[in-house]
């Protein structure tokens, strides 16, 4: 009992030769689509990256810009404020009467025939 050498022989004919030929360009067709698919990931990848990045620096902007708006309000809260007070003092200096009261509390200006003591403040001292 020998061992029978079993070969296989291609079929060298026209139809074989471009089976072939079909097979390889579809074989190139297939690592081509794999090398465009793998560019276009990288590249979705690499867009990805940077509008991630954008989107955070843009994030940062904003809440420094959120900051300086809350702080210039919190300022012109304090100034309207303080425009009102003002403009209500305005109001009173306009009187006659409230001015002379100023001038008799903060200059010791009197009426005339009336005197002014000036007491020292006695709980300073202990």
């Amino acid at each position: 009992m020998g061992k029978k050498a079993h070969r296989v022989y291609s079929i060298e004919s026209e139809y074989m030769e471009q089976y072939a030929m079909q097979r390889e360009r579809a074989q190139r067709r297939k690592k081509h689509l794999m090398i465009r698919l793998a560019s276009a990931g990288i590249v979705m990848l690499l867009l990805t990256v940077v509008v991630a990045h954008y989107h955070i620096g843009q994030r940062a902007v904003y809440a420094e810009k959120l900051e300086q708006y809350e702080a210039l309000q919190a300022e012109m809260d304090y100034l309207k404020k303080e425009e009102s007070e003002l403009r209500e003092e305005i109001g009173l200096l306009k009187d006659e009467s409230y001015i002379l009261n100023i001038a008799r509390t903060n200059y010791f200006l009197s009426k005339e025939g009336e005197l002014i003591f000036q007491l020292e403040d006695f709980s300073s001292s202990y």
